[in-house]
């Protein structure tokens, strides 16, 4: 069944027959994990870096933000029996939809990258793949039944 995970939003699972997806990844990170021995997994589709730009919006929805949002992704995967030592990261967006990249005054795509390697990194937890940047949207969806990520860019779809 199709679980679609919308802006600021999370889902995780542990039916083989659910597929998780979310749809615009421009600016945004859309961030799988899956534990392929519990075979638990979760997508948040992420929009900003850090919550200190706006606590009241990160208190009312944590999964706004990479800093806060990343962690409730990890602790809903757990609470299903997930581990952390066997979970397999994925991270798709962080696009600046801008012409030319030097025009996008914010840069939040490659920030919310940014942010996103820190946080990880301080927690030791690796990336498996990502494809970030450049200048277009994705489309991003995790088999339950498999643990694949694909990615679908402007009509074509490959595993990531």
């Amino acid at each position: 069944m199709k679980q679609v995970i919308g802006i600021a939003d999370m889902k995780i699972s542990t039916k083989a027959d659910d597929v998780l997806i979310t749809y615009a990844l421009g600016s945004c990170l859309g961030i799988t994990v899956y534990d392929p021995v519990a075979r638990v997994g979760g997508l948040i589709h992420i929009m900003l870096p850090v919550s200190t730009v706006n606590p009241a919006k990160a208190a009312a929805n944590p999964l706004m933000f990479v800093d806060t949002g990343v962690p409730e992704l990890f602790k809903a995967c757990y609470k299903a029996g997930a581990k952390k030592e066997r979970m397999v990261l994925k991270v798709a967006g962080g696009a600046s939809l801008q012409k030319n990249e030097d025009t996008d005054q914010f840069q939040i795509g490659k920030r919310n990258f940014i942010m996103l390697r820190k946080l990880l990194w301080k927690n030791n937890v690796l990336i498996k793949s990502f494809d970030v940047g450049e200048n277009f949207s994705r489309t991003m969806s995790l088999d339950m039944a498999t643990g694949e990520v694909v990615l679908k860019i402007n009509n074509k779809e490959t595993i990531l």
